[in-house]
């Protein structure tokens, strides 16, 4: 694997990395590239972004509402990486892939919910300044609670923390290529 940080073969971690490196073999069968840069790097950086994952995933938006996310600001970042990545996820999470190509452009007519989401999303990552209080009311209105946006906002964060390390690692795809 050629990239332009800092990056161990994962069976010569130590310590904190081979912690976090096992736990992630036990958890998903392999340490995907994005996160064996991060670990070789940042360890405790590393152990932050999965426990954010780990509190995501115990919030109140389901794996199809965090996948909808995770697939359009990747997107959105040109992160092919996480577009890989969040392709594969996305299935999981029974998404075909006419939807996720939809979540892909931003918006996802299919679900009124889901696309008022989506189109949050983007706009947050795509605008600068104060969010218009229109689109807070659009997110609200089609149903999202004030702790439901702020879950949102985090896992807008989180993806994009991984969007920016792979876009500038050049990370070498571990997950099939999405044309």
């Amino acid at each position: 694997m050629t990239t332009r940080l800092h990056t161990i073969a994962v069976q010569d971690a130590t310590g904190q990395t081979a912690e976090l490196f096992g736990a992630l073999r036990g958890a998903i069968g392999k340490v995907p590239n994005a996160y064996a840069t991060i670990g070789s790097n940042a360890p405790a950086v590393l152990a932050q972004a999965l426990q954010t994952n780990a509190a995501l995933k115990k919030g109140n938006l389901s794996a199809r509402e965090l996948e909808a996310i995770n697939l359009s600001v990747s997107e959105h970042s040109g992160c092919d990486y996480c577009v890989a990545a969040h392709t594969l996820t996305g299935k999981m999470a029974g998404y075909t892939g006419d939807q996720m190509c939809q979540l892909r452009r931003g918006s996802y007519p299919e679900d009124a919910k889901i696309d008022a989401l989506t189109r949050f999303a983007v706009e947050l990552v795509s605008t600068r300044g104060t969010v218009p209080a229109a689109s807070l009311e659009a997110i609200r209105a089609a149903g999202y609670s004030d702790g439901q946006i702020v879950e949102a906002i985090q896992a807008i964060s989180a993806i994009l923390f991984t969007n920016m390390i792979n876009r500038v690692n050049d990370t070498t795809l571990d997950f099939p290529a999405v044309a």
